[in-house]
């Protein structure tokens, strides 16, 4: 199974306590901050261990660039080899993009999931029609399109999920995971950028920098997209009208590989 949790240790909770102390903030701001319960925090400074995915918003919230995990590079196993029987992991991936693309939606579509259903949680006490850009924290209202951050509502996080639980579902039966829409383009977009980030920050780069098969698995959603159109359209600071077949009125529309539904 992957290894999931950074093991704690006293010296790692002394380095998040004197952060945090240098930052003048209180366990329950940087709680907040790190998306996290002040119980969970305050576990992170007496030592315990911390789960990987969590990495990034203690990142955050401290203003670390790099997380001190305290392994040796010896200690630390490949990310591909501790990904291989994740729930998530794509053998359809790996035979047509590389097993860095497998590895990366297995990591990034379980960071996505967890960050919507923070979401999901925090909007249900607030009133029908709040969207992620009235949160006091929320770790997708900055990665998703900037033009329509008040259609992020609750249903359209409940949307978002189901549609990532089905990609993940396809991946864990080995089956063919090929975007039709524009959301479904959004998410496979996303989970590789929670990855690549997760690669960054919360594993270590140094371990990775010589494997083969993490040199060039960044740009692999684009080359099963065939085209760089999300990017162009939706972070390119361009004006979409609700004509726009990238407007978000069309992101649930099965649009692209089509005729491959028949086969």
């Amino acid at each position: 199974m992957a290894q999931r949790s950074i093991q704690g240790d006293q010296e790692l909770g002394r380095k998040i306590k004197h952060r945090r102390n240098e930052l003048n903030l209180t366990i329950e701001e940087a709680a907040s901050r790190a998306g996290v319960g002040t119980k969970t925090w305050s576990r992170y400074e007496a030592g315990e261990s911390i789960r990987r995915d969590k990495c990034k918003g203690i990142c955050k919230a401290l203003n670390w660039r790099d997380f001190p995990d305290g392994k040796s590079d010896a200690e630390k196993k490949s990310l591909i080899e501790e990904y291989r029987d994740h729930e998530a992991w794509s053998q359809f991936l790996a035979d047509n993009y590389g097993p860095g693309a497998a590895m990366a939606f297995a990591i990034g579509s379980d960071i996505l999931l967890d960050y919507i259903n923070q979401d999901q949680s925090d909007l249900a006490s607030m009133p029908s029609g709040s969207h992620i850009g009235q949160l006091n924290t929320s770790f997708i209202s900055g990665e998703l399109p900037p033009q329509f951050l008040m259609r992020y509502d609750y249903e359209f996080l409940y949307n978002m999920k189901c549609v990532l639980l089905k990609l993940r579902r396809q991946a864990k039966r080995g089956m063919p995971i090929i975007a039709h829409s524009i959301l479904e383009e959004l998410i496979i977009y996303l989970c590789n950028e929670e990855a690549q980030a997760f690669i960054e920050i919360g594993a270590g780069a140094d371990e990775l920098i010589d494997n083969e098969h993490l040199n060039n698995s960044k740009d692999w959603v684009f080359d099963m997209f065939d085209d760089m159109d999300i990017i162009t359209f939706l972070y390119s600071n361009v004006y979409l009208t609700e004509d726009h077949p990238f407007h978000f009125e069309y992101w649930s529309d099965q649009q692209f590989y089509m005729e491959e539904t028949n086969v």
